[in-house]
């Protein structure tokens, strides 16, 4: 598996999957000039099964997960601060999850999927932001929240994949293993 994220080991684990090996990809993540959202979560899955499999045999699976309010990306949070500042965006409004989702077979074959989420927060008090950034939740988190932690509860409405917003479309996940050729309850290789 291309991600040492524990939130997809977890959800891979789900579908009776335990990679064999964690190998993540070292990329910069930057958008290209031009890029949506949508683009450069698919881009930057493939860059990093690719760049996986070039090293190591096997099954290579990658996902990466782009949060965003029309074609502005909320990068992963990485202070209070930032936190606050997504919260501040998102408050009342809509945004996208875009979570691509990459597999590498061992003869090198490439297969992806891109899947789009949209979600609607309701308006956040003062309070209710406050006890968000207490709780620390947020932090290293793409838009600043996690959906499946304490921000569960300002999702008002969601169209798409809830495990996709987590970091890991397990659907459409299992289809593309599956159509790779990883047969049920074997390992992957990252």
């Amino acid at each position: 598996m291309a991600s040492a994220s524990p939130r997809r080991r977890d959800l891979l684990a789900l579908i009776g999957l335990v990679p064999d090996q964690i190998v993540a990809a070292d990329l910069d993540e930057s958008p290209l000039k031009d890029e949506t959202p949508a683009q450069l979560a698919l881009r930057l899955a493939v860059s990093k099964a690719q760049a996986v499999a070039s090293s190591t045999p096997g099954f290579v699976l990658a996902a990466d997960t782009v949060v965003c309010v029309g074609r502005r990306v909320l990068d992963k949070a990485e202070t209070t601060e930032d936190v606050a500042a997504c919260l501040k965006l998102l408050s009342g409004r809509g945004h996208r999850v875009y979570t691509g989702v990459a597999v590498v077979n061992p003869t090198g074959k490439l297969s992806s999927r891109l899947v789009e989420t949209r979600i609607s927060f309701k308006r956040l008090s003062a309070a209710d932001t406050a006890a968000y950034l207490v709780s620390g939740e947020g932090i290293g988190k793409a838009g600043g929240y996690a959906i499946q932690g304490l921000a569960g509860a300002f999702v008002t409405h969601l169209v798409g994949s809830y495990t996709g917003v987590m970091g890991l479309p397990l659907y459409e996940t299992r289809c593309l293993l599956e159509g790779s050729g990883l047969l049920e309850g074997a390992g992957l290789k990252a």
